[in-house]
């Protein structure tokens, strides 16, 4: 194998792989327009949404992130107040790794 496509071949699982979570893929994503690490804006604070998350799911059963990554895709109304959050167009795997993000699991 020529030495260049041993480089790109050894990069491409790199390149496929889900974007590691946190507050770049949040910027990434304008999550940060509307959410707050721990005070709320226009939406609640990430802290106060692992709160709620949570309690009485845990993040070993995966409920907790799949109802977060379905709530962010699909958006949500009436969970925070009047504002709607509206469903977000990003990558599932994107907001798969932020919803563990924001849950600490």
């Amino acid at each position: 194998m020529k030495p260049h496509v041993a480089v790109i071949a050894a990069m491409l699982p790199l390149a496929v792989s889900p974007a590691l979570a946190g507050p770049e893929l949040a910027s990434k994503h304008y999550c940060m327009t509307c959410h707050d690490m721990e005070k709320q804006k226009m939406g609640p604070s990430f802290k106060a949404i692992a709160t709620q998350y949570k309690m009485g799911l845990g993040c070993e059963k995966e409920d907790a992130s799949a109802k977060l990554t379905e709530g962010i895709l699909e958006g949500s109304k009436g969970k925070w107040g009047k504002i709607p959050m509206p469903p977000q167009k990003i990558p599932p795997a994107d907001a798969q790794a932020l919803s563990k993000w924001i849950l600490g699991c």
